[in-house]
């Protein structure tokens, strides 16, 4: 198990936002990938459990890339629903285009799910979710900014 990992953070349960102190995540890891489908990737993270026995499993794994994807994707969101209330909608229905981010030759595209035939409840208690998770978010957004400041250093 402990093989192939580089980096852990262990007690990941105390930390898990509203599941804090009762999360069934236990720690989190970087290193080699583990699943075979992952194995031309050079990095992956890690979500590991534990069985009912106690013992330590891998619960997920993802691609380094695709976790940095995931906080591009999560950021640019955050971004949008800064400024949604705006809207009558919180959307454009004829511009669900958020943004087409660049990457790898190719883009991220960022856009509001109009194929949903819920939406317009949806985005709304999107919207509100947002808002309640605020402290969870805004912490956690203020140690990502630290980081990536310090990161432009190099």
């Amino acid at each position: 198990m402990n093989e192939k990992t580089v980096m852990l953070s262990k007690g990941y349960d105390l930390i898990d936002g509203r599941n804090a102190y009762n999360s069934d995540i236990k720690r989190l890891t970087l290193g080699v990938p583990i699943l075979e489908e992952n194995k031309k990737m050079q990095i992956a993270a890690q979500i590991w459990k534990n069985d009912k026995d106690g013992k330590s499993i891998l619960a997920q794994e993802i691609p380094i890339h695709q976790v940095f994807d995931l906080i591009i994707f999560l950021s640019r969101t955050l971004l949008y629903f800064k400024e949604a209330y705006r809207l009558p909608l919180l959307y454009d229905p004829e511009k669900p285009t958020v943004e087409r981010i660049g990457v790898q030759g190719g883009v991220l595209p960022v856009e509001i799910c109009v194929d949903n035939q819920n939406i317009k409840d949806d985005i709304k208690a999107f919207a509100q979710g947002l808002n309640d998770l605020g402290e969870l978010i805004g912490e956690r957004q203020r140690v990502l900014s630290r980081i990536l400041e310090e990161l432009e250093c190099y």
